[in-house]
Order: C-alpha cells, then sequence, then structure tokens
C-alpha cells in the first residue's frame, strides 16, 4: 500500500489527526527521547513556572504532523524532507491537539509537495504552526 503519488496531490488536499494528550504520552516520550526537563514531568516544578503545570514537549506535538504526512497525506511510502515549526502555545494533559495539514504547493522540478502544518487544541487555540516539504511515494513500476 502506498500513499497518493504526486498526480494524485492536488493544492487544498488536506487531512487531520486528533489525540488527547495524556500524562502517560508525557512520559514515554520523555523515556523514549531522553528528554526529563522537568516541566514536562516534575509537577511541583512546573507549579513554579509561568505555565503553572506541566506541559507536553513541543516536538511531541509536532510529531503529529508526522503522523498525517506518513499514513495520510501523502501517506504511506512518504519521505519527509523539511519542517519549520513555530510553538505559539503550550499543550497540557488532557488537551486535546487536532494537527492538519494542507497541500500548497506541488514543486514539480523536485517532484515535492509543500504543505502547511498547524496544530490546535480544544478550544480552537493554535499551538503550532509551520510548513513542511515531502517527497510523496512513486507510483510502482509496471
Amino acid at each position: 500500500m502506498i500513499g497518493k503519488t504526486l498526480n494524485e496531490i492536488k493544492i487544498g488536499d488536506q487531512a487531520e489527526f486528533a489525540k488527547t494528550i495524556s500524562e502517560f504520552d508525557i512520559y514515554m516520550f520523555a523515556g523514549i527521547t531522553g528528554d526529563f526537563n522537568p516541566v514536562h514531568i516534575n509537577e511541583d516544578y512546573a507549579k513554579q513556572t509561568f505555565f503553572k503545570t506541566r506541559i507536553a514537549h513541543g516536538i511531541m506535538t509536532a510529531g503529529f504532523i508526522s503522523t498525517l504526512l506518513g499514513t495520510q497525506l501523502p501517506g504511506p511510502g512518504s519521505i519527509y524532507i523539511k519542517q519549520d515549526l513555530k510553538f505559539l502555545a503550550p499543550v497540557k494533559i488532557g488537551d486535546t491537539i487536532t494537527a492538519r495539514v494542507e497541500v500548497v504547493e506541488i514543486l514539480d522540478k523536485k517532484i515535492w509537495v509543500r504543505l502547511k502544518t498547524t496544530c490546535f487544541n480544544q478550544d480552537d487555540t493554535q499551538v503550532l504552526d509551520g510548513e513542511a516539504i515531502i517527497s510523496p511515494p512513486r507510483a510502482p513500476k509496471k
């Protein structure tokens, strides 16, 4: 199974993925990456920050963009080339984050696709803004 090839992708194509962030998610992400920053895993420490509570790793939220690109748009077989990110608001335990990607340009000469990448919480607050360059899967040779 492969995702959409360059010939199947159109400007304006979109996909979404949503997930509610749990305490377990944060601990697992910290364990996998080795990022044990206390703002993520220590509530007593985090209460003293301007966030007033633990927050999810920003790059975990960005990972939801990767989920979309590798499973939906363009989908399986895609190769992630580049990602620019701006973290706009904290993600807290219990927040439901919806990641969205939208095709904004097809770069025929390089056989790449440029997508707008965003994440919003359950209150429709944008928590992440960015742009990705993807190499979509190639059509199988006949």
